[in-house]
């Protein structure tokens, strides 16, 4: 478990919780907004373990017996509500949430839930929600994380506190992965830049054996478009894999690269692409393509990223993300 102080970045948010825990005043109810990765689950984690504290000093002290419970998964008045299907539907709310909140907590002074993937909720499962966070319990804390703020309801909105988990530079991300990681120096430089300020991401390549060649082949598919068919590109990604988190990785370096033409096509800049070993291919491309559909393709990118998100299968999204490429 970690110190707010161990979190790397992020620092307006943990300025704000710390002085929550410090005043003993949490909101009765949050939105952690981020993109998946971003460390929204670390913070969540550690208010949490922050607000049962029984230790002295800096809050959560990681050595009382509630911040072992909760490292160990075990403190019972801190809930993790676990959705079971694609969707997070208002009998499992019920029931994991809005009908135990009265219950008073066990052996803190709070009652915490925190709920992943808030964006899965059903639309009843929100509005059931809504009646809780409404007249909640003065012990009651209810943590919603979200990549997507916008699938929650107005009024849920309305009625919490939001705090925005940004991207962090890459220089500091690029420092974490040298100091936590034994890796080379090239592998933490090209992690950090293409992670975008994802520590969840970064740490993820970082940590891959073969991040660079991935890359590499992903770059070789986008060079070489106008002579493959979609079949090509199908089983070349196919051949990389298929686990959604691989698949995410693959599409985000071809945004990257797309938003490089984009971005190349305005400022003829070299210096501000990211992909600077790629400048004869991006300027190729750039050439060959309008803004019209270079803007096509990039929203096609965030089409088969939601489709996958929405468990689409894997061919359909991938066959339409690759159409959009070629056509």
């Amino acid at each position: 478990m970690f110190r707010f102080s161990e979190i790397v970045g992020h620092e307006q948010v943990k300025e704000h919780l710390q002085a929550a825990i410090r005043d003993d005043k949490p909101f009765h109810a949050y939105i952690f907004q981020g993109d998946v990765g971003v460390g929204k689950e670390t913070m969540a984690k550690t208010f949490a373990a922050g607000l049962q504290c029984d230790g002295e000093g800096e809050k959560p002290c990681t050595q009382c017996v509630s911040c072992h419970q909760t490292d160990s998964g075990n403190q019972p008045d801190i809930i993790w509500v676990m959705r079971e299907n694609a969707s997070l539907g208002v009998e499992e709310i019920r029931e994991k949430l809005c009908n135990t909140m009265d219950i008073k907590p066990f052996s803190s002074q709070y009652k915490i839930y925190i709920v992943p993937e808030a964006e899965k909720m059903t639309e009843a499962a929100q509005n059931a929600l809504l009646k809780t966070i409404e007249e909640p319990p003065e012990y009651g804390v209810v943590i919603l994380l979200t990549s997507n703020i916008s699938a929650l309801l107005p009024t849920i909105q309305s009625r919490c506190l939001t705090l925005e988990f940004r991207p962090l530079s890459t220089a500091v991300v690029e420092e974490f992965l040298r100091s936590h990681y034994e890796i080379p120096d090239y592998l933490a430089k090209a992690s950090a830049v293409f992670a975008q300020g994802n520590l969840g991401k970064a740490m993820r390549y970082a940590q891959s054996e073969d991040f660079i060649e991935r890359k590499d082949r992903i770059l070789s598919l986008l060079r070489n478009i106008e002579r493959m068919t979609v079949s090509d590109m199908m089983a070349q990604i196919k051949e990389l894999g298929t686990r959604k988190d691989e698949i995410r990785d693959y599409i985000d370096l071809m945004e990257l690269w797309y938003r490089d033409v984009l971005l190349f096509k305005a400022t003829k800049n070299i210096n501000a692409i990211l992909f600077q070993e790629e400048v004869s291919h991006i300027s190729r491309e750039a050439m060959n393509r309008s803004y019209e559909k270079i803007e096509l393709i990039i929203q096609g990118f965030e089409k088969a990223k939601m489709r996958l998100k929405a468990n689409v299968s894997f061919e359909v999204a991938m066959e339409l993300m690759l159409l959009n490429l070629k056509d």
